[in-house]
């Protein structure tokens, strides 16, 4: 197999340390790219060769498109991999790579320009019988329209910018009268996050799982998927903590799910990994609620239970290779959870940037840590807040809970504050214990916010 001979990661952090380990095993030299702040990050000094991009401003570092593929062409790196976050869901830079003669390893921008566009996608997948939250058939063009669903369709709704994502541009509405308000807060948010004011609505479901689907396609129409992840332990529809398998999965809900997925990426044409994100109620029924169309933070999961390294894969699909499983090759094995360790105040969810004193990972059977920091190494303020994330595997859900809550316990950051006591929180919690949370857990359970 002929793969790339260099590549260049498109970020930073732990997912930037991440690829370039991948790239190590194949063989694959690694171009990394840094903000004049970031000169000592971890992804630099494991690099085979770095370039500073431009001060710690995002907007004039990782998101500059220019001086990105500027270094690729100095470096001669024939492929880009963009991570996840800045530049992953850009169009414009996947688009920018095709033309630079630079392989952008991830989907289309025709695939990345469908999934960033929600309200369309719910179209599409409506048109091709796939399951949608009741809603508009697409985005509403004031607050009276908004109003004529929800006449239709009743109370609760969720106003959700068409462009979203991670909880931006999003707002619940329980009351008729609370609309125009809503609506315009979530245009502004919408507006200033993704320069893109345009809100569906959805019917809300309070009482829900959200579970995602992995997918692998290549550039010749074979689509596989990888098993369900359950997403739903978040705090403002930001994750914390996800797990594999859904603890009430079965063979006939794995099957179910995984053609659901699988046909949602048929309809796109989609090619390279992606996840499809669906709702499933309290009666078990599935909708479809998006694609990302990237790797996920949470794809080590998926690793863990199938054995299939997610990053390799996305670089031989990119490279033209045809994918090496047939779906009944794919074997689900364990348990696998993984949370999220941000920097920041577990009271209060603010950030908490600043000098990492002591940093000493747990390690033992079953424990992986994926990170970029180190003892003495000052976390920015410029950039998300993930320092960490600890994946714990076992024979089944309890010894995989068993590990984690062992592993956390283990875990030593001093310096800066950190949600692991949340975590260890909701590890205590009994709901938790026994999979009977959703969604609402966080808000549900106080103790674990406070």
């Amino acid at each position: 197999m002929k793969f790339f001979k260099k590549i260049l990661i498109a970020n930073r952090g732990e997912i930037s340390v991440r690829i370039i380990r991948a790239c190590q095993e194949m063989g694959i030299k690694t171009v990394a790219v840094y903000s004049e702040i970031d000169k000592d990050a971890l992804h630099v000094r494991l690099a085979d060769e770095a370039i500073c991009i431009g001060p710690a401003s995002s907007s004039q570092s990782y998101l500059n498109i220019p001086a990105i593929i500027s270094a690729a062409e100095i470096t001669d790196a024939e492929a880009i991999h963009p991570g996840y976050g800045f530049l992953a869901e850009n169009p414009h830079f996947a688009e920018a790579c095709m033309t630079s003669g630079i392989t952008f390893i991830g989907p289309s921008p025709e695939n990345i320009r469908l999934g960033g566009d929600k309200a369309k996608a719910r179209q599409i997948m409506k048109r091709k019988g796939i399951p949608v939250v009741p809603g508009s058939d697409g985005p509403v063009q004031d607050e009276e329209a908004a109003i004529k669903i929800i006449k239709k369709i009743g109370v609760p709704v969720i106003l959700k910018a068409s462009a979203g994502g991670g909880g931006r541009g999003m707002r619940i509405v329980s009351e008729e009268k609370d609309i125009e308000q809503a609506y315009h807060m979530a245009q502004r948010e919408a507006l200033a996050a993704f320069g893109n004011g345009d809100l569906y609505v959805e019917k809300y479901i309070s009482e829900m799982r959200h579970i995602e689907v992995q997918i692998l396609a290549d550039n010749k129409g074979s689509v596989i998927h990888l098993g369900e992840r359950d997403c739903s332990i978040q705090r403002r529809h930001q994750k914390l903590l996800e797990e594999s398998p859904y603890i009430f999965s079965n063979p006939r809900f794995r099957k179910r799910i995984g053609e659901l997925a699988i046909k949602v990426a048929r309809a796109m044409k989609y090619r390279n990994a992606g996840t499809v994100e669906f709702i499933v109620d309290n009666a078990g029924n599935i909708y479809f609620m998006e694609i990302n169309t990237r790797i996920q933070v949470e794809h080590p999961v998926t690793e863990m239970i199938t054995g299939i390294d997610l990053i390799k894969e996305q670089i031989m699909i990119a490279a033209g290779e045809l994918l090496l499983y047939r779906q009944q090759d794919i074997k689900f094995s364990g348990h696998s959870i993984e949370c999220r360790v941000n920097a920041e105040d577990p009271e209060r969810f603010v950030p908490c940037p600043g000098r990492i004193t002591t940093f000493i990972p747990p390690g033992g059977p079953g424990i992986r840590v994926d990170t970029a920091a180190y003892s003495g190494w000052v976390v920015p303020a410029h950039y998300d807040s993930l320092i960490a994330k600890v994946i714990a595997y076992g024979k089944n859900r309890e010894e995989a809970i068993a590990r984690m809550r062992r592993a956390l316990k283990e875990f030593i950051i001093e310096g800066i504050k950190t949600t692991i006591p949340v975590h260890l929180k909701i590890f205590d919690n009994p709901d938790f214990l026994s999979g009977n949370f959703n969604t609402q857990f966080l808000e549900k359970n106080n103790s674990t916010t406070k």
